[in-house]
C-alpha cells in the first residue's frame, strides 16, 4: 500500500475514532446526567476517589488524569462539594496541597450511578457489536492506549 493510502486510512481510522468517541459520551453523559444528575467527568472524578488510596487524591493529580485544567477542575469539585459527595482536605505536611476526598454520600452515589451507567455502556456497544467485534475493538483500541491500564468502569467493592 502506498505512503499516500496508508496516511488517508489513518486520518480516516483517526476520524471515525473522535466521531465515535463524541457520539457515545454525548449520549451516556445524557443518560448520566437525566438518571443521576452527574456529567462523565462527575462520574469518573468520584470513580478515581474511590480507587484511590483512603479515597483522597490532589487536586492537581485529579486535573491532570481527567485532562482538565486547574479551573475546570475547581468548577467541577466545586460542584461535587455541593452536592456532598466530595470534601476539602489540607494536607498536614504541606499547606499548599489540597485533597478532594470521596466522602460516604459521594460512594453512595457512584454506587447508584454505576448500575444504570454499566448497563447503558453494555447496551450502546452490543447493540452495534457481536462478541467478536466487541474483542477485536478492545484489542484494537488497547494497542493505541499509552495510558494507564484502567479497563473497569464499577467502582471497587465496599470495605
Amino acid at each position: 500500500m502506498s505512503q499516500v493510502l496508508i496516511e488517508q486510512a489513518s486520518g480516516r481510522a483517526f476520524a471515525a475514532l473522535v466521531r465515535a468517541h463524541a457520539a457515545a459520551t454525548r449520549r451516556l453523559s445524557a443518560q448520566l446526567s437525566a438518571d443521576h444528575g452527574l456529567t462523565l467527568s462527575d462520574y469518573e472524578v468520584l470513580l478515581r476517589l474511590a480507587r484511590a488510596p483512603d479515597r483522597r487524591m490532589r487536586r492537581v493529580d485529579i486535573a491532570e488524569q481527567v485532562l482538565l485544567t486547574a479551573s475546570g477542575i475547581t468548577r467541577l469539585l466545586d460542584g461535587l462539594e455541593q452536592s456532598g459527595f466530595v470534601e476539602r482536605a489540607s494536607c498536614a505536611s504541606d499547606r499548599r496541597v489540597v485533597y478532594a476526598v470521596l466522602t460516604e454520600d459521594g460512594r453512595t452515589k457512584l454506587r447508584e450511578a454505576s448500575g444504570s451507567h454499566l448497563a447503558q455502556i453494555d447496551a450502546l456497544f452490543r447493540a452495534r457489536l457481536d462478541d467478536d467485534e466487541l474483542a477485536g475493538l478492545i484489542t484494537l483500541l488497547t494497542r493505541l492506549d499509552e495510558g494507564e491500564d484502567e479497563t473497569a468502569c464499577e467502582p471497587p467493592p465496599l470495605d
